[in-house]
């Protein structure tokens, strides 16, 4: 039995007579007992590598990533398992799912050493060679790593698409393009599908240092499948469900219907003391003054061989007044990840529109991001943003594009623009 996930709605529940949309932000944290240390560990891992040697990796990328190679298989807990998938045109399985024993781990070492790159860049067979092998254990928390240094082949479009389809709620999947010659929105569909972060790692030498974060990361789960149950009342539509912390993401379109007024989001995998924000939005039958209702419920079910354990839930409410001050009032969390979510927004319209050489248009933008990033306290993204504008006021957003700026720095910004912050504790 999983031990139970605490979960806070956050909302202002008094609306306007006549109003039909419910907006709250729902805080999960899982317990810390929900780890079971690796000596410990009753839902055991499987961690695939998927490794990229097509021929643009050659050189400096393809000696760091056998050295990344070697010091993450070096890391792995015996009571772990682990693959090696290299991909190039074809996907070759380097190392098939094994328990990483000491001896097991010591030929893995010796195979990694000897990669090559060579050939092309088809995605898909690298994914649908690490499922095959995720099946071999469907029990195990299933985490996979990619690395990517180029793009990938455009006759590839479709058969990705069908492999996604595949893996998706097979397996998790974080992925890192190492270089500046890969391409963000590639990526981040692919993590995205697969519940996994997307991220650059702009020099090869700090392949091994990323490999292990990721790693470690993995190490923390224990809870191999968690779902969001949302139901809503009759009639009422769920016009999203996002994840918003500790990044961005989209939920919505990933709904698995249980029955006309319930449906089941896929969350992933959980760790120890992991906390998760969740934003929903729920249009419902608008009612009168002095009308209540429930106008949602939203639910966290452990799934263990199928069966359903309901480890947090929280309720949603709508309230009808003609109280105006009580119905104008914003609820500070609901606020907050709705300036995280424009700022999201804003950062890659803004580099979209300076990449089409629409200058005024990137400025607008980008500094509407550094004005939200200010105020929200997002001082990681602040940051990112300082290397492509100058900023002359961050309270107001005026700023001036940089004349020069790196490939990595934008790369960066973009990528990293779905991470956001929680509202400050002083706000």
């Amino acid at each position: 039995m999983t031990s139970t996930f605490t979960a806070d709605v956050y909302q202002n529940a008094y609306l306007p007579e006549g109003s039909p949309e419910v907006h709250a932000i729902m805080t999960v944290t899982a317990p810390s007992e929900a780890i079971a240390l690796s000596n410990k560990r009753e839902t055991p891992l499987l961690f695939g590598i998927i490794c990229d040697v097509s021929g643009s990796m050659n050189g400096g990328k393809i000696v760091a990533a056998r050295q990344a190679l070697v010091q993450a298989i070096e890391l792995l807990p015996n009571n772990a398992s682990f693959f090696i998938v290299l991909g190039s045109s074809k996907s070759h399985l380097l190392v098939p799912t094994t328990r990483a024993s000491t001896e097991n781990k010591a030929r893995a070492i010796e195979q990694a050493k000897k990669i090559n790159a060579q050939g092309g860049t088809v995605i898909s067979t690298w994914l649908q060679a690490a499922l095959e092998e995720f099946n071999k254990q469907p029990q195990a928390i299933a985490q996979a790593l990619l690395l990517t240094d180029g793009q990938n082949d455009t006759s590839d479009h479709d058969q990705l698409a069908k492999a996604l389809d595949r893996c998706e709620e097979k397996f998790q999947c974080d992925c890192r393009g190492v270089g500046t010659n890969w391409n963000v929105k590639e990526l981040q569909k692919i993590g995205t599908r697969l519940l996994g972060s997307t991220d650059i790692i702009p020099e090869a030498e700090d392949m091994a240092a990323d490999f292990q974060n990721i790693l470690g990361q993995a190490l923390n789960k224990s809870i191999r499948e968690v779902r969001l149950r949302l139901w809503s009342p009759r009639g009422a539509t769920v016009m999203y469900c996002k994840q918003v912390s500790p990044e961005i993401l989209d939920l919505t379109d990933r709904a698995t219907p249980v029955n006309p007024q319930t449906q089941d989001f896929p969350t992933g995998a959980w760790g120890s003391d992991e906390s998760r924000d969740f934003h929903f939005c729920i249009r419902v039958k608008p009612g009168q003054v002095g009308d209540e209702m429930l106008a949602g419920r939203a639910s966290l079910l452990d799934v263990v061989n199928g069966v359903e354990n309901n480890i947090a839930e929280a309720k949603i409410l709508a309230i009808w007044t003609d109280d105006e001050v009580r119905s104008a009032k914003i609820n500070p969390q609901v606020a907050h990840y709705t300036g995280q979510a424009e700022l999201s927004e804003v950062i890659q319209s803004g580099l979209a529109a300076r990449d089409r050489n629409q200058f005024d248009v990137a400025t607008a933008k980008l500094g509407r991001a550094v004005q939200l990033a200010h105020a929200s306290g997002n001082e990681s993204t602040a940051k990112l943003l300082r290397k492509i504008v100058d900023v002359e006021d961050a309270e107001t957003g005026t700023v001036k594009l940089k004349r020069s700026v790196e490939k990595a720095d934008a790369m960066a910004l973009e990528t990293r623009s779905v991470k956001t912050t929680r509202i400050q504790k002083h706000r």
